[in-house]
């Protein structure tokens, strides 16, 4: 796993803070997976009263989610989570780090083990700037969004908004909530979201609880 902490430059992360913030409720349980400095649960403790809870393993994460007064505990998200025990959350969330673990799916699964509901985003790899990019160049693109050259970057996977659809029916969780960030902009039921959105939110839930 890369030694910098699991967490993508996100170049939307006031609207993706804003998104993830709008669908967890008040007083809510929430523990944020590559939590980095804890920027979002500060907000979610503080303007909603929710009881939180940071996973980071970049030490200067960690320090800055205690500078903010948020517990974190240190641990790789490559290895289970053993010591969270099963649904002690209402929700987990997950921002621009899916695609970095080594087994995105494992990962999956011990978020729907942990919590009630998934929140995920993840950057969509199939947007239409990415496309172009890799005819024009014939090389791996570099973009606002996904900054690294391939050499470097901490990506592991490449995903699209419909591969998302693909790993949850394999798991058999079902998606309630899709929204696309467009052009720094939620869009709920955009036409052409795999071609048009740079990321998006997906809200998640295990169809046999």
């Amino acid at each position: 796993m890369c030694a910098k902490r699991l967490c993508l430059p996100d170049p939307a992360a006031a609207v993706t803070d804003e998104l993830i913030a709008s669908h967890i409720e008040p007083n809510s349980r929430v523990i944020d997976l590559g939590c980095g400095d804890a920027r979002l649960l500060e907000k979610l403790r503080d303007d909603l009263g929710a009881s939180v809870l940071g996973i980071e393993i970049d030490q200067e994460g960690i320090l800055g989610t205690i500078g903010r007064g948020v517990p974190v505990v240190q641990a790789n998200l490559d290895e289970p989570l053993s010591d969270i025990p099963d649904q002690s959350f209402d929700f987990a969330v997950l921002s621009q780090t899916l695609q970095q673990v080594r087994r995105p799916k494992d990962l999956l699964q011990e978020m729907m083990r942990i919590a009630h509901r998934a929140l995920v985003v993840v950057p969509n790899f199939g947007y239409w700037k990415i496309r172009l990019q890799v005819l024009r160049s014939r090389k791996t693109p570099v973009t606002e969004a996904l900054p690294y050259e391939w050499y470097e970057t901490p990506n592991l996977h490449y995903m699209t908004l419909h591969d998302m659809h693909d790993l949850a029916e394999q798991l058999g969780y079902r998606i309630t909530t899709e929204i696309q960030i467009i052009n720094g902009h939620t869009v709920e039921r955009a036409w052409g979201a795999n071609f048009r959105a740079e990321s998006a939110l997906f809200i998640i839930e295990n169809t046999t609880s």
